[in-house]
C-alpha cells in the first residue's frame, strides 16, 4: 500500500509540473506572439528598403503557390506610386538550418536586383552572408557558390533562380 501511495505522489507532482510547464509556455506566447509578427513584418519592410530604396513600399502583397522555395509576392512601388519592381519571399531549409530571403527584380529591366535576408539560421549564417549574399548583391555571380557556406550558398543561389522564374510568369501575365 505504501508502494501505491509514493507512486500516486509521483505522478501526482510530475502532473502538476507539467500542467505548470503547459501554462507557462501558453502564457510567454501570448506575450510574445503579436512582437514576433510585428518583427517580421519589419525585417520585410526592411528589406524591401535595402533592395529597392528607402522611397520605396509594398503596394500589394499575394500569396504564391505551386513553387518549392517561393511563398509570397510583393509589388514594389516608389513615392509617386509607380511600380519599380517585384519582391518574392523565399523560405528553404538544409541540413544546415533554414533560410528565409526577399529576392528583387526591376520592372524596367526585368532583372534580378538584390536580395535581403529576413532568416538566417544557417550553422554558418556570417560566412554566407559576407562570402555569398554580399558579393552577389554587389554584382557577383549567383552561380560561383563556393564561399565557405557552399550548402547554404546553392541553397539561396536556388532559391533566387525559383523567384526569377516565378518573376517571368507574373511579367508574362502583365
Amino acid at each position: 500500500m505504501a508502494n501505491v501511495k509514493h507512486y500516486l505522489l509521483t505522478a501526482a507532482i510530475l502532473a502538476a509540473i507539467g500542467g505548470a510547464s503547459a501554462a507557462l509556455i501558453a502564457g510567454t506566447n501570448l506575450i510574445t506572439k503579436q512582437k514576433i509578427a510585428q518583427n517580421e513584418i519589419d525585417r520585410v519592410n526592411t528589406g524591401i528598403k535595402q533592395i529597392f530604396g528607402q522611397n520605396s513600399a509594398i503596394l500589394e502583397e499575394n500569396a504564391v503557390s505551386g513553387y518549392e522555395y517561393v511563398n509570397y509576392c510583393y509589388k514594389i512601388v516608389d513615392s509617386g506610386n509607380t511600380l519599380i519592381g517585384y519582391a518574392y519571399r523565399t523560405s528553404g531549409s538544409n541540413m544546415y538550418g533554414k533560410i528565409s530571403l526577399l529576392v528583387g527584380f526591376d520592372e524596367s529591366t526585368k532583372s534580378f536586383k538584390k536580395m535581403s535576408i529576413i532568416v538566417n539560421e544557417q550553422t554558418y549564417a556570417s560566412t554566407l552572408e559576407d562570402k555569398y549574399v554580399s558579393v552577389v548583391n554587389d554584382g557577383g555571380n549567383l552561380d560561383d557558390t563556393s564561399c565557405g557556406a557552399t550548402y547554404g550558398a546553392k541553397l539561396v543561389r536556388n532559391m533566387v533562380n525559383e523567384a526569377y522564374t516565378a518573376a517571368q510568369a507574373n511579367w508574362s501575365n502583365e
